[in-house]
């Protein structure tokens, strides 16, 4: 939570001392790509939002844009693509996803300056002014 420091304050001719007090709202750019640029209207915007988190975040992002559809995928299901390749028994390397309910949907992702949601603390990512969430959902042609 950031705080701002609260010089003397004149109150009814009296001066109150210096107190912190709390401020809920972080402010980051947005990139849009894809279908989601398309429905937004525009491939970048600065939108302020109440809370810290990538969760709240998308909260008040989703109840402006009606973009989680395209975004989030409800069950397992939704979040995964039938591939062209048989899975390896053992993955290589460190394999990570969000929780079910909290993935994106095939194709489409969310990143933090640059980083997959996934491989920071997923929705509970800390956002701080400034960061550069980008909402992905390319165009796929087929065919």
């Amino acid at each position: 939570m950031k705080t701002e420091s609260n010089a003397g304050v004149e109150s009814g001719g009296t001066v109150e001392s210096r107190e912190e007090r709390s401020t809920d709202e972080t402010t980051v750019e947005v990139r849009c790509t894809g279908h989601v640029r398309d429905a937004v209207g525009s491939p970048r915007l600065t939108f302020t939002f109440e809370g810290t988190t990538l969760r709240e975040f998308l909260t008040a992002f989703f109840s402006e844009y009606d973009v989680e559809d395209m975004l989030i995928a409800e069950t397992e299901a939704d979040a995964t693509t039938r591939g062209w390749a048989t899975v390896p028994g053992e993955l290589p390397g460190t394999w990570r996803k969000n929780p079910e309910g909290e993935q994106t949907r095939a194709y489409a992702r969310v990143a933090i300056n640059g980083t997959f949601n996934e491989h920071i603390d997923g929705l509970n990512t800390q956002l701080e002014d400034g960061d550069r969430v980008a909402l992905m959902y390319p165009f796929i042609y087929c065919c």
